[in-house]
């Protein structure tokens, strides 16, 4: 299920492609099928847990080929690598894709950011990780909107989250259904991609290069 983008970042743009390849172009009724097979966790987060077996390879091994991988792809100020522990072989990154989802039509704009937690813990010949998104990042232009625009309302803007237990599918009062399912359908998306590059990263080919130098 890989999608066809560079390790280091994963933009929206391709994201949405690999989004509607895979679960149609229907926001909403992609996030309800979605959601007939997944369910939050405890604390109302979306979390998916993956061991992937790493055969012939060693917890050291594993830990050198992700914490490269891992450097390589959390580089930005706002995809960081939080924690990295060699001996207790774990791995935490914090990622960031930008405009998952918006809306526009009416007196405010909205922006929604996904901020997943990516967790490795590595043992020998096997790793486990675990994606956690436990709010959409929303960015609140008032005023902004198209009908905002036409009764030139005052503009402003504020950053905020939405728990996810109050969004669209889970729940049938929200105010921007289209968008939290686009932001649910975009989220799922990115986990099948982290997880393939992860996949990746323990087959050691991020790292492959020509022994004779």
């Amino acid at each position: 299920m890989a999608v066809g983008v560079e390790a280091q970042l994963v933009h929206s743009s391709e994201l949405e492609k690999y989004a509607k390849e895979n679960y149609g172009k229907k926001w909403k009724d992609a996030a309800k099928n979605l959601s007939m097979e997944l369910s939050l966790d405890k604390d109302g987060s979306l979390t998916y847990v993956q061991v992937i077996p790493c055969p012939g390879k060693t917890k050291e091994q594993l830990y050198i080929l992700l914490s490269y991988w891992f450097t390589k792809t959390f580089c930005s100020s706002k995809e960081v690598i939080q924690l990295s522990e060699k001996e207790a072989g774990v791995i935490i990154g914090k990622g960031f894709v930008e405009d998952v989802a918006y809306h526009e039509g009416g007196v405010n704009m909205y922006r929604v950011h996904l901020i997943p937690v990516i967790k490795v813990d590595i043992k020998d010949e096997k790793v486990r990780v675990t994606y956690t998104i436990s709010t959409y990042e929303v960015d609140i232009h008032s005023g902004a909107g198209i009908v905002g625009e036409l009764v030139d309302a005052p503009i402003g803007f504020v950053s905020t989250r939405w728990a996810i237990d109050d969004c669209f599918p889970f729940t049938p009062f929200d105010k921007h259904p289209k968008t939290s399912a686009k932001a649910f359908v975009m989220a799922n998306a990115y986990s099948n991609v982290i997880m393939d590059r992860i996949e990746e990263a323990v087959r050691g080919e991020v790292m492959r290069n020509d022994d004779n130098w």
